[in-house]
């Protein structure tokens, strides 16, 4: 079925229901995405999509069957769904659909890299169906790439907000065309203004993710300076930062390895990250900081006004001693840490110092690699 969990599920839609209108990604060249590679891209049918909607219907009425027959009078609480989940007889979608009538607030997330390569009457009809049979549905949601919505009219755009598409994630990665096109992006700068922009004026609510570290060494000033410039032009509702992480298997590690793309270190990235943010100038989105891979997640708020509060965070940071920013970096990889101030406390500077010793001595290795092993157990 197309509401099982997919591949990735930007946290904000933790317990969105889960579509799919196609299956993977029609464009799986980008060097740095592990999760497309090699495999096949194809359109599901509208009838495929809709046999699934109507899957969902069937069993959201069962639910509330079984809420009736289990004595919680039709509602879905909290006992209830925990009866749910530990019925060992009921499928996992069945109990993804459940918990959803429970956590969702019926908010929609369209998986997949590229929902709006379909048609877009039969996206529309789609939605809109959708929409019809779940009337509670308070958004939805999906990715698209900047090259499809390059080529959508505006008309076609205003179609889809119509019949209820409410939200596109974007990944753009970086502004940078020299950094778009190392990495086998396949797509341009201008070619991301131009989708932002229609997006906007077509009503729907856009996020647009940024990748720090993408650019490597050799592109950091670019990739943030003209970051920045694409955002400024397109003024998105959310910039979503994402922190490259090389995954092992992709052409982008090949090229690590072979000393072609030179990784960034956490602290340059940071250094990135503000001269990003610098830049942005004349907007009102909201940047968010909202995955583990982001060293400083207190760095996000809301633009003008929390700018400074933003560089002031990424300030205190750099200003700390080259031991104490280390040790941040173990307590936040190790998940002991999530605000810098945390670690002006003596007793838990002490903890990590000791955690560090210790580590060294039981791994036998340098503790930047063990940090960096660290953050890899996340992805």
């Amino acid at each position: 079925m197309i509401f099982e969990q997919g591949p990735i599920r930007p946290p904000s839609e933790a317990y969105s229901l889960l579509l799919r209108f196609t299956r993977n990604c029609p464009w799986n060249k980008c060097e740095f995405c592990p999760v497309y590679k090699g495999a096949r891209f194809s359109r599901r049918s509208l009838d495929e999509i809709l046999r699934d909607i109507d899957a969902v219907c069937f069993i959201l009425d069962d639910v509330r069957e079984k809420s009736w027959k289990l004595g919680y009078g039709g509602e879905i609480t909290r006992e209830f769904i925990s009866e749910i989940l530990r019925d060992p007889s009921l499928h996992e979608q069945y109990k993804h659909v459940a918990l959803w009538a429970y956590r969702g607030k019926f908010t929609v997330f369209i998986q997949d890299a590229n929902s709006l390569i379909l048609k877009t009457d039969v996206l529309a009809e789609a939605i809109s169906y959708l929409k019809e049979k779940i009337p509670q549905i308070s958004r939805i949601t999906s990715y698209a790439r900047a090259s499809t919505l390059a080529r959508r009219s505006l008309s076609e755009l205003k179609e889809l907000r119509s019949a209820g598409l409410t939200r596109i994630h974007v990944g753009m990665e970086s502004g940078s065309d020299n950094v778009l096109r190392f990495v086998k992006k396949g797509i341009s700068a201008k070619q991301l203004i131009v989708s932002g922009q229609k997006v906007k004026e077509a009503g729907i609510t856009l996020s647009e993710y940024l990748m720090p570290g993408l650019g490597g060494e050799q592109f950091t000033t670019e990739h943030a300076m003209c970051s920045a410039q694409v955002i400024n032009e397109i003024d998105p509702d959310f910039i979503r930062l994402r922190t490259l992480h090389i995954v092992p298997g992709t052409p982008l590690f090949e090229k690590y390895k072979k000393g072609i793309f030179k990784k960034l270190p956490e602290d340059e990235v940071v250094k990135e990250i503000r001269l990003f943010i610098q830049g942005l100038r004349g907007i009102n989105s909201t940047l968010t900081s909202d995955h583990i891979m982001n060293l400083l997640e207190e760095v996000e708020g809301k633009f003008p006004q929390d700018k400074e509060k933003m560089l002031g965070i990424i300030d205190e940071y750099l200003s700390l001693s080259d031991e104490d920013r280390l040790l941040f970096r173990l307590g936040r990889r190790g998940g002991a840490l999530r605000s810098v101030k945390e670690i002006f406390s003596p007793p838990v500077r002490d903890k990590l110092k000791k955690a560090k010793q210790e580590l060294e001595i039981v791994e036998g290795k340098d503790i930047d690699k063990i940090i960096e092993e660290m953050g890899n157990q996340y992805i």
